[in-house]
């Protein structure tokens, strides 16, 4: 039995024309939450980076890094760095620790003005 020759395919389309084309997924702009599990997780990571254990006691859940997709389905970067350390048993492992970007930052600050909160930068502001 004979295998069917393969198609030609000729290089046209999307391929063509690659240095015109721009990404279609740009990042969402931030319009913020109402959600209280949101805006405690948010208000935590403002404060300081956050494990993912740290993050489902502050924001009262049990699957943070669900919470953390929820935000960047919103808008926010949140990325998490995996740093090393040692599990109970004694093993190396990588826990995750999520933390804001200087974009989100501004993200975030530029949604609480446009809500009304304002934005404290220590004691003297």
């Amino acid at each position: 039995m004979r295998k069917a020759p393969a198609p030609i395919i000729e290089a046209q389309g999307a391929f063509e024309n690659h240095e015109q084309q721009r990404d279609s997924k740009r990042p969402a702009e931030f319009l913020g939450t109402d959600n209280p599990r949101h805006l405690r997780a948010i208000h935590a990571i403002r404060v300081s980076p956050r494990t993912r254990e740290t993050l489902d006691h502050i924001a009262g859940c049990s699957n943070g890094p669900e919470l953390v997709a929820e935000l960047r389905r919103r808008g926010l970067e949140v990325p998490c760095d995996r740093v090393p350390c040692i599990d109970r048993d004694g093993f190396e492992v990588k826990r995750g620790i999520y933390h804001f970007t200087a974009a989100d930052r501004r993200k975030i600050r530029r949604w609480l003005v446009r809500r009304g909160n304002t934005v404290r930068r220590g004691p003297n502001a």
